[in-house]
């Protein structure tokens, strides 16, 4: 059973690495690809969006934004999509003084010092696509 146990837990986490793209998110969501028009459905499939889609459209050529923003401009409805990535930043702080430790079940008081690397991840904003009345009106990726 612990094996079992463990290999379903490397399984979900080699899963979860996994990137999403716009074939497997079509696989996925067949009945939502299939409603789209032709000219859509091709352009998903290449990952692309134009003026006019869907947000059905985009989420299966971009996938799900890191987060969504509701508006209203000139008496219109609106909603901006925005996908995220992350940079990581790369630091070494200083430890040191004395303290208490354990080996076991056995507490020591003692002396420790050194570096130790340290990294963290800043998110960024990659993309926002723009919609009005639920449809794309314009949108823009970083280079």
């Amino acid at each position: 059973m612990k094996k079992i146990f463990t290999a379903l837990l490397v399984g979900l986490a080699f899963s979860s690495c996994v990137p999403s793209t716009p074939q497997a998110r079509i696989a996925q969501n067949p009945q939502v690809f299939a409603a789209l028009p032709k000219k859509d459905q091709s352009l998903v499939e290449q990952g692309q969006i134009a003026r006019g889609m869907s947000p059905d459209a985009v989420m299966l050529a971009w996938g799900y934004p890191a987060r969504s923003f509701d508006g209203f401009k000139d008496s219109k409805r609106t909603e901006r999509w925005d996908y995220a990535g992350s940079r990581p930043v790369y630091t070494s702080t200083f430890y040191g003084g004395f303290g208490y430790g354990s080996y076991g079940h056995h507490a020591y008081p003692g002396y420790g010092y050194g570096f130790g690397p340290e990294v963290t991840y800043i998110p960024y904003r990659v993309a926002s696509v723009w919609f009005v009345n639920a449809r794309v009106d314009s949108w823009e990726r970083l280079r």
